[in-house]
């Protein structure tokens, strides 16, 4: 195992603009966001020897166009937590020796489409050939599946559902670089447009241009850098399933169930310990899956927990305090947006800051609940 605080995040940036980008291709973005990294770092290319990306982006392509010659590469795609894993396995390559400074780049022009390599299910695949055939069409009308077991299991009413939106809105209202940040209330929500029951319009993750990158390295070597290093203490991944429809539970995540607990273990942390917590959040069910199969609270007690004001400003778990997938920017995979953010209030940076957060967990889901990585980032080496 690598002991914990080990490796740390020393370079963390996103694109010079989110939203809408209509003038950088794909690659373009790669390249911003890594550009950014290297440059509160001060290193140069040459100075980088390890390189993870995601599909449909290859390492091959990107280390061509950045000027890298890498000694390690991570292409692992597992949908929006590919980032988490690729934390994880390059804390690993560094503390086996294969590379001493690994550049993590996501870049996606999820709505201008510029140069924007298409994403199909294979006819041949298990969802091509098993839940294709029926009609739906992508994300929205696929996630709803499990979300209606989950609802009807445990009581949860439409008025709560909406409130996860509500919420994540009040912490996007604080960031100004956050897409949308007009305050918007439970009505709101329930009146904004049906996309796929239960899922509204406001329920919905945000289709978004903008990329990130992350620069680690070991902790002895941190010390050298301008930036406050954020020091990896735990991490976990698994995976469960290419087709939602055959989920082990609808109303859990056994890949959540795996990822989470294995970082709280290697982390050496308790639920106590947590000041924050980063829940990726395509559709606004996902916080309630990750409250829940994370241990923060006991099965079916999500979304009164929200409702209540726990992961709100002020209460006392600070839920995507960026403004999350539904209200910040969602480009397709979010989960380098997650990680920018909890590196953000790890090192007291973040725009909607809260007050002294010394440990922060950071949680994704790949596909539709196919995947799943957990990331636990400290201010402190341990």
């Amino acid at each position: 195992m690598i002991p914990p605080g080990s490796i740390a995040i020393v370079g963390a940036a996103e694109t010079t603009e989110l939203g809408v980008i209509p003038h950088l291709s794909e690659i373009g973005l790669h390249a911003d966001a890594a550009l950014n990294a290297m440059a509160e770092t001060g290193l140069r290319p040459g100075d980088i020897d390890g390189l993870a990306c995601v599909g449909p982006m290859r390492p091959q392509m990107l280390a061509h166009y950045l000027g890298l010659t890498p000694r390690w590469v991570d292409g692992t795609g597992v949908g929006g937590c590919s980032f988490m894993l690729h934390v994880r396995h390059a804390a690993a390559a560094i503390h086996a020796g294969y590379c001493s400074t690994v550049l993590i780049t996501h870049g996606e022009s999820g709505r201008s489409r510029v140069a924007a390599m298409p994403r199909l299910i294979e006819p041949g695949s298990l969802a091509g050939q098993f839940e294709m055939p029926f009609g739906p069409m992508g994300p929205p009308t696929l996630f709803p599946i499990p979300v209606l077991r989950y609802m009807k299991t445990y009581g949860v009413t439409h008025e709560q559902l909406a409130m996860v939106a509500v919420i994540q809105r009040e912490w996007a209202a604080r960031n100004p670089r956050a897409m949308y940040r007009d305050p918007i209330t439970v009505e709101d929500v329930l009146n904004s447009r049906m996309i796929a029951y239960p899922f509204r319009l406001l329920q919905c993750c945000l289709v978004t241009d903008g990329g990130g990158a992350l620069i680690l390295t070991s902790a002895d070597r941190a010390r050298d850098f301008p930036t406050r290093p954020v020091y990896i203490l735990g991490s976990g991944e698994s995976v469960e399933t290419p087709m939602v429809s055959q989920m082990q539970d609808f109303t859990s995540s056994r890949a959540f169930r795996v990822a989470g607990p294995e970082a709280f273990r290697t982390a050496g942390i308790a639920h106590r310990d947590v000041d924050h917590l980063m829940i990726y959040d395509a559709f606004a069910h996902l916080p309630l899956y990750g409250l829940e199969d994370l241990g923060f609270v006991p099965r079916g007690e999500a979304a009164r927990f929200i409702w209540d004001r726990n992961t709100a400003p002020g209460g006392r778990l600070p839920v995507n305090t960026n403004g999350g997938g539904l209200s910040y920017t969602h480009t397709g995979m979010y989960g380098m947006f997650a990680l920018q953010e909890s590196v953000r209030q790890v090192r007291g940076t973040a725009p909607a800051q809260v007050p002294g957060v010394r440990i922060s967990v950071c949680h994704g889901v790949g596909g539709m609940f196919g995947a799943s990585g957990t990331i636990v980032l400290g201010r402190e080496r341990p």
